[in-house]
C-alpha cells in the first residue's frame, strides 16, 4: 500500500521537474521585463539538440551544455527582435514556438532510421540514472519519494533556489528587478539596460532548455513524429509564473502541485485499486480527463489571477514587463 503511494509521490516529482526548469527560466527572462511567449519553442530546441549532441558524445555533461547554449542562442534571438529591432514580444515568442517546435520534427523526421538509441549511450544513461542521498534517502516513505532522483532534479532545485537568492539577495538581482520596475529610472542610475537584457533572458532561455532536455532523456529520448516532447509544458510553464507569482521558491511548490494532477493519468487506476473505499472513484473518471486536468488548472489559474488583478490586489509582477524600452522617450 505504502509502495503505491511512495511511487505515486516519485513520479510527481519526475513530473514538476521540467516545468520548475521552464518556470525559473521564465521567472528570470520575466523579472527583466521581457515577455517571452516562446517557452514551448525554446524547451524544443534545447531538449532535441540537447540530446542528439548528447548521444554523439555519449555523456550527459554534453547533453545538458548543449542544451543551455542552444536554448540560450534562442532567447539571444527574442533579444534581437524585441531590442534591437523593436519587435513585438508576443508575437516574437509565439513565432519562437512555431519555429521551435517546427525545428524538433525536421529534425527528428530527418534522422529517421539513425536516431540514436538512448539505452545504447551508456554512459549518457548512467548519467541520468538515480541517486541515492546518503541517510536521507533511508528515510520511510519519503526517502524513495523525494532523495532517491537522477542529478537533473536536485539540480533543478538548486537552480530555483539560486535565482530566488540573486534575485533577492544580491545588487545584481536588485539591478535586474529595476529594470523590470521601471527601465527609464534605472537607464537613468547607469544600468547597461541592453546588455543586462541580453544576459538574463539568454541565461533564463538556457535554463529552459535543460528543463526540455530532461523531457526528452525521461522519456528515454525516442522521437514520436505526431508528439513533441514538450507537449504543452512551455505555456504551463508560463501560467506558473503567475501562480508563483514571479518567486522561484514559490515556483518549487507550483510545479510540484501540477506534477500531482500529471502523475494522475498514470496512477489513477492504481490509487483507485489500492484505496477503493477512499478513492475508488477515480477508475471512474475518462483517461481523457486526467491528460487535460492540468491545462484545465492552468486556464483557472488564469482566471483567478485576472480576477484578483480586477480586485486590485497586488502582485510580484514587474510593471514594465511586455513592453518594449525606447530610450530617446526616457
Amino acid at each position: 500500500m505504502l509502495d503505491v503511494v511512495t511511487l505515486f509521490v516519485f513520479n510527481i516529482v519526475i513530473y514538476s521537474i521540467p516545468l520548475l526548469y521552464a518556470t525559473c527560466g521564465e521567472i528570470m527572462v520575466e523579472k527583466s521585463g521581457s515577455l517571452n511567449l516562446g517557452v514551448e519553442g525554446t524547451m524544443a530546441i534545447g531538449a532535441v539538440l540537447g540530446f542528439l549532441a548528447g548521444c554523439r558524445a555519449d555523456s550527459l555533461f554534453i547533453a545538458v551544455l548543449i542544451s543551455f547554449v542552444t536554448a540560450a542562442v534562442v532567447g539571444g534571438i527574442f533579444c534581437l527582435f524585441t531590442m534591437r529591432l523593436q519587435a513585438n514580444q508576443n508575437v516574437t515568442g509565439l513565432t519562437i514556438t512555431t519555429i521551435g517546435v517546427a525545428v524538433y520534427f525536421f529534425i527528428g523526421n530527418a534522422a529517421g532510421a539513425n536516431w540514436p538509441v538512448y539505452r545504447d549511450c551508456t554512459k549518457l544513461a548512467a548519467g541520468f540514472s538515480q541517486i541515492e542521498i546518503p541517510l536521507l534517502s533511508k528515510i520511510p516513505f519519503l526517502g524513495k519519494a523525494f532523495f532517491s532522483h537522477n542529478i537533473l532534479v536536485y539540480s533543478g532545485v538548486i537552480i530555483a533556489v539560486l535565482i530566488w537568492l540573486y534575485l533577492e539577495k544580491t545588487s545584481a538581482g536588485l539591478r535586474l528587478r529595476a529594470i523590470g520596475e521601471n527601465p527609464g529610472a534605472a537607464d537613468s542610475l547607469g544600468i547597461n539596460i541592453v546588455r543586462q537584457k541580453y544576459i538574463h533572458i539568454m541565461i533564463g532561455s538556457g535554463i529552459m532548455g535543460i528543463g526540455g532536455l530532461y523531457m526528452g532523456l525521461n522519456m528515454g529520448g525516442t522521437f514520436e513524429g505526431s508528439n513533441c516532447w514538450i507537449n504543452g509544458y512551455g505555456w504551463i510553464a508560463i501560467a506558473l509564473v503567475i501562480f508563483a507569482d514571479w518567486d522561484s521558491l514559490h515556483a518549487i511548490l507550483g510545479t510540484f502541485i501540477f506534477g500531482f494532477f500529471n502523475t494522475l493519468r498514470v496512477y489513477n487506476m492504481p490509487l483507485a485499486t489500492t484505496f477503493p473505499d477512499a478513492l475508488g472513484w477515480l477508475s471512474k473518471i475518462p483517461a481523457q480527463f486526467f491528460s487535460a486536468l492540468p491545462f484545465i488548472v492552468t486556464l483557472i489559474i488564469l482566471i483567478a489571477n485576472s480576477i484578483r488583478q480586477k480586485r486590485g490586489k497586488g502582485s510580484n509582477a514587474p510593471t514594465a514587463i511586455g513592453l518594449n524600452y525606447y530610450r530617446e522617450d526616457r
